[in-house]
């Protein structure tokens, strides 16, 4: 038997990652072991990537007796399971003890967090933060914090866990082009930390 998963992914105006999972989900339950899938569609451009995690998640879960939870966490693009792993109570906590100008930024359920030695602000919009931060006359740093401050505000939004100087991560829904970054060495300076000639 054969399933035609790209005649429901290329007709629905909706994302492809979801219904791929469903889709490989039932193949899995009713032994299908032929699909047809396919990515003509802009909106269905990772498609086929996505339908192939999705039946390698559904076998495991069916080897194994289990649902198909924590098994990968490459369908999980836009949402995540844990997304705030602190409390706001303890990023105030440790935003107390901090005692040099850098900039930390973390998120909470509560909004997005920046703080210093100068200070510990919240919003939900980083708009609100650039008056309070007062970097108007270092251009690079500005830049720096207004990229990290979006990514940080997109999380929140989003509910996806958010690491300051990391790329958010969207699973198999982009196209991979980060380093793997090794966890044993110290991450190089980034572009504002690069003397300037």
């Amino acid at each position: 038997m054969m399933l035609g998963v790209g005649n429901i992914t290329e007709l629905t105006h909706a994302d492809t990652m979801g219904m791929n999972a469903l889709l490989l989900g039932i193949c899995s339950e009713l032994d299908i072991n032929n699909i047809l899938a396919t990515q003509v569609s802009k909106h269905a451009c990772r498609a086929i990537k996505e339908a192939d995690l999705a039946r390698r998640i559904m076998f495991a879960a069916k080897q194994q007796n289990t649902l198909p939870k924590h098994i990968d966490a490459g369908l999980m693009a836009l949402h995540e399971s844990s997304p705030y792993p602190n409390q706001l109570e303890d990023i105030k906590e440790w935003a107390a003890q901090i005692k040099d100008p850098s900039f930390r930024i973390q998120t909470s359920e509560e909004g997005v967090h920046i703080y210093n030695r100068d200070g510990f602000h919240t919003a939900t919009d980083p708009f609100d933060l650039y008056p309070k931060l007062h970097v108007e006359n270092d251009g690079g740093h500005a830049f720096y914090l207004g990229v990290e401050l979006a990514r940080a505000q997109i999380a929140w939004q989003l509910g996806k866990r958010f690491t300051q100087d990391q790329a958010l991560n969207w699973g198999c829904a982009t196209q991979t082009t980060e380093p793997t970054i090794d966890l044993h060495t110290f991450k190089p300076a980034g572009s504002t930390l690069k003397k300037h000639s």
